[in-house]
């Protein structure tokens, strides 16, 4: 497999200067674990590797990814039943010409007018800096950025520096309170529409089930109403007129000029994408340069100034690490979907209260007690919150889940700082160090 598909295994092979004892130092798994599974995976499988959505969000989350494929990539376990690399299913997909990743990283030079200033790791810090104009008003939707984005307090800076400040939302975020306007927004049930999944290889229709009340509206009938105010044309096939009939109309024009489906498949049911791969690779073909595997990889090095192959980079978290002693990590739950879902009765009255997580031997060194009231704190900003003291935290660690509003004691993207992680333009939340001490209450 590595003679036929792979390049610079042999580079790769000569550049691993990792023991396991040392492996076992820095991650604290033990040696003899990391021997244990690099004998199961040696052997050739079907080993199927399933990274999650966290060690990507570090400044050298690109890399350690690269590394874990690389695993998948010099035992064959790419292309085959049981095995592979599993990050995301993108086959449903079906009105997307240029897929994620690609889709992320728009071409300066063709993709024109090019209009992209702001980084949205730095969002706070970049919309301060832009001078020539300055900023003077925001349009937000599908989105909560002042509780969201890391280092939450430029960012709550530079939304305050606004003129004006517009919200499409369907729910009073903490962004939505910052808005001179705000505009209801439709729910899924109120538009018909087509869906697809990161987690599923069908293709669904989505009728509308339920009026809309009042004058909500859902954000494409917003975007063809004021055009029509601002006498502007509005192309047909980018916005579909307003009426659930007119809707229906244009996704029937609209998934007929994409694929082999047509609107009335849809309407009978869930439909597999149109030319579904079961398993990722099978035909052994690959869109790169070389059209191989690239463990080498002069695109990498060009784009994101990294080593062409994947390479151990020890992660330091910038400026505060010798200061502040604690690891603070935002780890998704699941009670919601960032910070989608945490306003509602039915999430608050069967989940319990959010609170930071810490080990009950950082706890006790504190003086923390489980339930008590905390201030998490670093150079960049603090929020308050109780006390989770649990077995499951390791020491030198505490979490708070992301996504938790201010209202609930979240906040936590206040204490992170705004850097991009070493490839894709991410975010490191999770390179942030804090203390945590248990606020006395008079």
């Amino acid at each position: 497999f590595i003679a036929r598909h792979v390049k610079g295994f042999d580079l790769f092979a000569a550049s691993i200067s990792m023991s396991p004892s040392a492996a076992s130092e820095i991650t604290g798994v033990p040696e003899k674990t990391i021997l244990e599974l690099a004998v199961l995976i040696g052997r050739g499988g079907p080993v199927t590797f399933l990274p999650g959505y966290g060690l990507q969000r570090h400044l050298n989350g690109g890399q350690t990814i690269r590394a874990i494929l690389a695993l998948a990539v010099i035992t064959g376990n790419i292309g085959k039943s049981g095995a592979g690399f599993n990050y995301a299913n993108l086959q449903s997909y079906v009105f997307d010409r240029i897929r994620e990743p690609e889709s992320y990283y728009p071409d300066e030079q063709n993709d024109r007018p090019f209009r992209r200033k702001i980084s949205m790791a730095r969002l706070g810090a970049d919309m301060l800096s832009i001078a020539d104009p300055m900023l003077k008003a925001a349009w937000v939707e599908r989105g909560n950025p002042l509780l969201q984005s890391p280092d939450s307090g430029n960012v709550r800076k530079a939304f305050a520096r606004l003129e004006f400040k517009l919200v499409i939302d369907q729910f009073m975020t903490d962004t939505a309170e910052t808005a001179d306007i705000i505009l209801p927004a439709k729910d899924i049930f109120e538009q018909p529409d087509i869906a697809g999944s990161y987690w599923s290889p069908y293709v669904q229709y989505k009728p509308a089930i339920l009026e809309p009340r009042g004058e909500v509206r859902p954000e494409s009938e917003i975007y063809y109403l004021l055009a029509k105010k601002m006498k502007m044309a509005v192309p047909a096939s980018l916005i579909p007129e307003p009426g659930i009939e007119n809707i229906n109309a244009w996704l029937k024009k609209r998934i007929e000029g994409y694929t082999s489906l047509t609107l009335d498949d849809l309407k009978n049911g869930p439909v597999l994408a149109p030319g579904l791969e079961e398993i990722a690779f099978e035909n052994k073909i690959f869109g790169t340069p070389s059209g191989k595997i690239e463990l080498l990889s002069e695109t990498a090095e060009k784009l994101w100034n990294v080593s062409p192959l994947p390479a151990y980079v020890e992660n330091v978290s910038p400026g505060e690490s010798g200061k502040y002693p604690l690891s603070f990590i935002t780890p998704n739950t699941s009670s919601r979907i960032h910070s989608q879902f945490g306003n509602l009765d039915t999430i608050r009255n069967s989940v319990a209260p959010p609170g930071v997580s810490i080990s009950p031997y950082d706890a006790s060194l504190r003086g923390i007690t489980d339930g008590c009231i905390v201030r998490v704190f670093n150079d960049r900003g603090e929020l308050r919150s109780r006390a989770l003291v649990s077995n499951r935290i390791p020491e030198g660690t505490i979490v708070l889940p992301n996504g938790i509003w201010l209202s609930e004691g979240g906040g936590g993207n206040f204490l992170v700082s705004p850097d991009e992680t070493d490839m894709g333009y991410g975010a490191a939340f999770h390179d942030t160090k804090a203390e945590i001490e248990k606020v006395i209450q008079e």
